[in-house]
């Protein structure tokens, strides 16, 4: 951090983090000097208002916690278990085509690791399978009643784009007659700067993932769980939306799960991930006193010149409320290419391998790359989803 934290900031983090004991110790001295009306509006702005309900519920009688705060975790706890259960739906379904799933992210968590579905808020599930078994997995879930669409005005027309992207999209119909949007991957994170290389292979981080007892639904082994949420964190900027809420997933795997961090730190080494990475554990520490070994974080770390650029963008960007504008176009090219390890990692970003480009774009004859290289700048610069 370049700044202390506010006295609201502080609540905010206290009543997200999964650490009962400082909860007990801070959030109602917290709250009271705050001011409920304050609180309760910035919980709202970071999409946190059911964590930190189901903190207020923790520490105090039900009688002494306004209405709201019983009613976000009420309306969240009711959500997040039917999107376990269409989760849960799903897995069994590809299950019978032979298809293995992981639930990515939040889905994961809450399927897996965090037992209070109210504390897990998200807006649609992720599910990984093999890339040889996207195609049918996508006609597994039409069957089941998924519409294949798109949230993203630039978004993926067809299948075949789609699956060249790395994803598709879906939505489902609930039994409450909500909505949900399904993300079936075969990418782990498919990020805009975040190239295939760096990425875990889909196969390996399904032979290594571990069943979740009680369901079909697999979740990935801890050390690629944690790995997973750190780029899906840096993916998001760390603060853009949902934003602040994000580093939620990285504390509660550090907590939950063993962690083999040298392991960790082999497999950050091997994808070359290493600056990324290290910001999503600082900040998690930073902000939720998440308990990354200072061994790990100090091996991480990026030279100094780095480390003070990354972190003043950071600040200016602002580390909370997520929906408001965080960078310049320029600014947030600049910024994302100080997250690459090496200059050759940024040339690649920049200037991906003929390979890459031709999975990406319809390139044809080797002379025309060139003008696919010049339209991907321009996509870049001007369309934050597609590339």
């Amino acid at each position: 951090m370049t700044r202390p934290l506010t006295r609201l900031e502080q609540l905010l983090c206290c009543g997200t983090a999964d650490d009962e004991a400082w909860q007990r110790a801070e959030l109602v001295q917290l709250w009271r000097e705050v001011g409920d009306e304050v609180a309760w509006r910035a919980a709202e702005r970071n999409e946190v208002s059911s964590l930190v309900g189901a903190a207020l519920q923790r520490v105090l009688p039900p009688a002494e916690i306004p209405g709201h705060w019983h009613e976000a975790v009420t309306t969240v706890t009711q959500r997040i278990t039917l999107y376990l259960a269409e989760l849960d739906r799903a897995a069994a379904a590809l299950a019978v085509d032979g298809i293995q799933l992981v639930a990515l992210k939040n889905s994961g968590i809450a399927r897996g690791i965090y037992p209070h579905p109210g504390g897990c808020p998200m807006g649609d599930i992720d599910l990984l399978v093999d890339p040889r078994d996207f195609r049918r997995a996508h006609a597994c879930l039409v069957r089941l009643g998924y519409e294949f669409d798109s949230r993203s005005p630039l978004g993926e027309k067809g299948l075949v784009e789609a699956e060249q992207s790395g994803g598709s999209e879906y939505r489902v119909k609930l039994q409450d007659g909500s909505f949900l949007w399904v993300e079936l991957q075969w990418r782990p994170v498919a990020g805009r700067w975040i190239q295939p290389h760096q990425e875990p292979a889909a196969a390996e981080l399904l032979r290594r993932s571990d069943s979740v007892p009680g369901t079909t639904v697999r979740l990935l082994c801890p050390v690629d769980n944690l790995l997973q949420v750190c780029l899906h964190t840096a993916k998001h900027s760390y603060v853009r939306a949902p934003g602040f809420r994000l580093h939620t997933d990285v504390d509660r795997i550090v907590r939950r799960c063993g962690i083999d961090w040298d392991e960790f730190i082999a497999r950050v080494d091997a994808l070359q991930v290493r600056v990324a990475v290290y910001f999503s554990l600082a900040l998690a520490a930073e902000l939720l006193r998440t308990p990354v070994p200072a061994t790990a974080l100090e091996r991480l770390r990026p030279a100094g010149w780095k480390e003070r650029a990354v972190r003043r963008s950071l600040a200016s960007a602002g580390l909370f409320d997520p929906q408001a504008r965080k960078w310049s176009k320029l600014g947030y090219i600049v910024f994302n290419l100080l997250l690459y390890d090496t200059a050759a990692g940024v040339w690649r970003a920049v200037f991906p391998s003929s390979e890459v480009m031709r999975r990406r774009y319809p390139v044809g004859p080797t002379w025309a790359l060139p003008w696919w290289h010049a339209r991907r700048l321009w996509e870049l610069v001007w369309k934050r989803a597609k590339t």
